[in-house]
């Protein structure tokens, strides 16, 4: 991915130094690909760490205006830089202002809106306070324990959980959290694989965009976006975790949809060809 010299965000608020001690979630690889498959891109963090946050007494992290700048925060400014002119475009040709989220870096553990995260978590989007967290040692999980290495697939993690953001200001996500409790738990489970397959998209319509634009995308960019999108699918990541596959109980949805769903946002650029809510084949 073409992206060194390129404007950054400022909406990248670093804490990684006012971060605690840590937080281990259970113990062993097992758990947390187990967590990483409930939050992992765009998960409900809030059910998770309102367990967690029982017995903490952390305090809200600081920013840190002299972070270091070191080549990967750097990265993701300049990620969330494209995601910002993408989506202020589209939301602009739509009649509406886009409002820009912040996103945290932080490192083992932080307060969010959602309550208490662990970096064990995986990326996630908080949407009481509008912010995208991220503990950067995330993508060395990707690369080693997932398989999905490349700076393109680190860049689709960010889009994917900037696309819940668009869903937020969209009213989206709002409706499909007033459906909890009001409808059985498989039945919410498949509103949930709608609303993580359109954040899919969303981030493919985000890549068609930042190319057309500024010609970001490399040869073999898409493939490492798309590899991070099928590892991260929920019979992928059930089969690691439990041995088998049940399709009920998934949350994010298969590798294969993730995979059909960014590629349909990078292919067409088109908002419209999102709306995985009315799709009768997802």
């Amino acid at each position: 991915m073409l992206w060194q010299g390129r404007r950054q965000s400022s909406n990248v608020e670093d804490v990684r130094r006012s971060g605690g001690k840590g937080l281990v979630v259970g113990g062993g690889i097992g758990t947390v690909i187990f967590v990483v498959a409930f939050l992992l891109l765009g998960g409900d963090p809030q059910v998770l760490m309102e367990t967690a946050q029982q017995g903490q007494s952390s305090q809200p992290a600081q920013v840190d205006p002299n972070a270091p700048k070191d080549e990967l925060s750097q990265f993701v400014a300049v990620v969330l830089a494209d995601t910002e002119d993408a989506w202020n475009e589209i939301f602009r040709q739509m009649g509406r202002k886009y409002e820009e989220p912040k996103l945290v870096l932080f490192a083992n553990q932080t307060q969010s809106g959602c309550g208490f995260a662990s970096g064990a978590s995986g990326p996630f989007y908080c949407p009481q306070d509008g912010r995208v967290y991220i503990d950067l040692s995330f993508y060395r999980a990707l690369q080693e324990r997932f398989g999905a290495p490349g700076d393109f697939a680190q860049a689709y993690v960010i889009a994917h959980e900037v696309g819940h953001h668009v869903q937020n200001l969209l009213g989206i996500s709002g409706k499909v959290q007033a459906a909890r409790g009001r409808v059985s738990e498989a039945e919410y489970n498949r509103l949930s694989v709608r609303l993580e397959l359109q954040a899919d998209f969303f981030a493919g319509v985000w890549a068609h965009h930042a190319d057309r634009a500024k010609g970001v995308v490399e040869s073999g960019d898409i493939e490492e976006a798309l590899r991070a999108a099928s590892v991260i699918g929920d019979d992928n990541l059930q089969r690691q975790t439990q041995g088998r596959v049940v399709p009920d109980s998934f949350t994010h949805g298969t590798s294969e949809q993730r995979v059909r769903w960014f590629r349909r946002g990078y292919e067409t650029g088109d908002i419209r060809q999102g709306d995985t809510f009315s799709a009768t084949t997802l």
